[in-house]
């Protein structure tokens, strides 16, 4: 989740602002090609298949915070997501639709509860919100601590909900709280998120506080090779990403980072020397769909559209982007600068890159759903339309055992890496 920027760029993104209209439907429109700006590929049935014979596994969504936002005064959730919702990227019946399996749960922590305190106590209520999802629909939901469980959830039919905290501010620098997380289930963590905090340095920040890792971080990437958590190297500074690879001894992921090739500067995706890195230590890249992710045009628009913003709450002395004015801003802007959105076919070339650097087995996907707002792709709205993804792949020569790989074995075999490192140490 890149949220500082984004939802400085995005009014929309759910963490500021939860969406409030209904989500788009699954595209149906006549696939035009990659070279076109609004091309949508029709999933035919052979793609659709494919989706529910293959282990799905997504490495970034951004559901519990979304949820957490949008309770009722005394607390209770008022989305129910083992039915269809009218908000958000992510439900029971459009994940089943596109043949999700095991979607990691972000537990997001944000940047502010670094000073303010309270990290740790956020971490644990939005597990413990993840834990009453999957206690009150049994039948749908399981906890999935292993990647056993999640092949035995499969072929049970259920959705793995496994978990991933972001930002290592939740252990508040207690090293006891990583085994305290493990034990409720958590099976990576992303170092930081926005600001550098007491672990790393962010890729969002030029402070460079730590110059990469503090001490603190050090243990912490020792420590959590020795309980068998994953390293998540998504949002942390290059520097910090150098000395995560040379001082972990088991492989990292990047749970929802995309390619530098293709939008160069943006330090928060991985460049070509990463992600040979990450190859070379037997780990995972994690395709982000957010388009500001996939295409510097849209990048760019987002950026202005983000300056845009910022200029008129300074000026009408505004703080909070949830602001009913701000709302009617963003809307009034998108009428007259219209959204530049990815595509599916762009996502693709991502994963097409990391292919060509580093093989087939080192791509996975983390589309930060409910995390992006309206950023999402043509193609790749919400979680039912992972088979759009893989139509695209097929058209491009891949096999099933390829899209297999890519689309959930791959993190698999890192995440048993990991605990086997442990187990073994």
């Amino acid at each position: 989740m890149s949220r500082i920027l984004l939802c400085a760029a995005l009014l929309t993104t759910t963490a500021c602002n939860p969406r409030t209209t209904m989500d788009e439907a699954p595209p149906r429109g006549k696939r035009t090609g990659a070279a076109g700006p609004t091309a949508a590929p029709r999933a035919d049935a052979k793609a659709e298949e494919i989706a529910k014979r293959v282990l799905i596994v997504d490495g970034h969504i951004d559901l519990p915070y979304r949820l957490m936002g949008s309770r009722a005064p005394d607390g209770t959730l008022t989305e129910d997501v083992s039915q269809r919702t009218p908000t958000g990227d992510f439900d029971y019946p459009r994940a089943k639709a596109g043949g999700l399996d095991a979607p990691f749960m972000s537990i997001y922590v944000p940047a502010e509860y670094q000073t303010k305190g309270g990290a740790k106590k956020l971490a644990d209520e939005l597990i413990d919100l993840v834990e009453s999802i999957i206690a009150a629909h049994p039948d749908k939901f399981a906890r999935a601590y292993s990647v056993a469980e999640v092949r035995a959830n499969f072929a049970a039919g259920k959705i793995s909900l496994p978990l991933g905290i972001e930002n290592g501010a939740a252990i508040e620098g207690d090293l006891r709280n990583l085994k305290h997380f493990y034990d409720r289930g958590v099976r990576y963590i992303t170092l930081t998120h926005s600001e550098d905090n007491d672990l790393c340095d962010s890729s969002y920040s030029d402070k460079h506080t730590h110059k990469g890792l503090s001490a603190l971080g050090k243990k912490v990437v020792r420590e959590m090779n020795r309980l068998g958590i994953m390293i998540d190297v998504s949002h942390i500074s290059d520097d910090a990403f150098w000395q995560v690879i040379e001082l972990s001894e088991a492989p990292v992921i990047a749970s929802h980072s995309s390619a530098r090739h293709f939008t160069p500067g943006f330090e928060r995706n991985l460049s070509d020397d990463m992600i040979k890195a990450i190859g070379k230590k037997d780990g995972v890249v994690m395709i982000n769909f957010g388009s500001s992710f996939i295409n510097q045009e849209s990048r760019e628009h987002f950026q202005r559209k983000r300056d845009a913003m910022n200029a008129y709450m300074k000026e009408n002395g505004i703080e909070d982007r949830r602001d009913p004015r701000v709302k009617e801003w963003s809307k009034q802007y998108d009428a007259k600068h219209p959204p530049k959105f990815a595509t599916v076919q762009q996502v693709a070339d991502h994963i097409e890159h990391v292919i060509k650097l580093v093989g087939i087995d080192h791509v996975g996907l983390g589309s930060d759903f409910d995390g992006v707002g309206d950023t999402l792709p043509i193609g790749l709205k919400d979680v039912s339309m992972y088979p759009n993804l893989i139509a695209e792949l097929l058209a491009r020569g891949y096999t099933e055992q390829d899209i297999a790989k890519i689309a959930g074995e791959n993190v698999l075999r890192v995440w048993q890496a990991v605990e086997d490192h442990a187990a073994a140490h």
